[in-house]
């Protein structure tokens, strides 16, 4: 039997798997991807909660996966979150010195394996002015994932531009149902109460990752096998 094509995931908790899935609200949006692809592939999701470009490296995750990385494999890089963490140093990236170099070295030696890498802009946070504008939170890190990704001719998928016309379609309040906004006896999970605009309920994960899809398949013709 021929191995099956693996997709490897990298990223931070927006993209990851959840512990207490049953139970717990919170999904990242490669925890659902498998419910998309079809039988020919598996996804492999390495993305962990509160990773950077830097940590992901400095922790031995990328080596990791470079270990069982094969030729015909993708792997879907997302960071941004938290490398924007000032305060963090083993986090913290200059966005068009550390970052970008660290996004170059995974899309090098991701093709030193002969797979594939394709550039994901972060989703957005929902963060709406007093007057109803969704505000950009992330700052120059998606322009220069951008950037990189043009230099280098991998395929990228802007999820930030995509995730904010989701934000906005739901509105204000109706955007909530997209993160997890629990009062104090509402969820069981979260007793006291919950409120939080980064990462995404189950609907949310959903909605992101039909959204990965769809961009995957207009810009990247050869991975439509995958998907359902």
């Amino acid at each position: 039997m021929a191995q099956k094509t693996t997709i490897y995931m990298i990223g931070d908790s927006t993209m990851a798997n959840k512990k207490n899935p049953e139970t717990n609200p919170e999904h990242g949006w490669g925890q659902v991807l498998p419910e998309y692809v079809m039988d020919n592939v598996e996804v492999d999701n390495r993305a962990v909660n509160g990773r950077s470009s830097r940590s992901f490296l400095t922790e031995g995750r990328w080596d990791s996966v470079l270990e069982t990385l094969k030729k015909g494999d993708y792997v879907f890089i997302q960071f941004g979150h938290n490398d924007q963490k000032v305060k963090s140093p083993d986090r913290f990236t200059n966005p068009h010195t550390a970052y970008r170099n660290n996004l170059i070295q995974y899309i090098k030696e991701t093709r030193g394996k002969g797979a594939v890498p394709i550039l994901f802009s972060s989703i957005v946070r929902r963060h709406f002015n007093e007057e109803g504008s969704l505000v950009d939170t992330h700052g120059e890190y998606p322009v220069e994932a951008r950037l990189v990704a043009l230099e280098f001719e991998v395929p990228f998928i802007d999820l930030q531009y995509l995730t904010e016309k989701l934000e906005e379609s739901y509105g204000v309040e109706g955007s909530k149902k997209l993160h997890l906004h629990f009062e104090p006896g509402e969820h069981p999970y979260y007793e006291n109460g919950k409120h939080d605009d980064t990462h995404l309920s189950g609907l949310g994960a959903h909605k992101v990752a039909e959204l990965a899809v769809e961009a995957l398949k207009n810009n990247v013709p050869e991975i439509k096998k995958y998907f359902k």
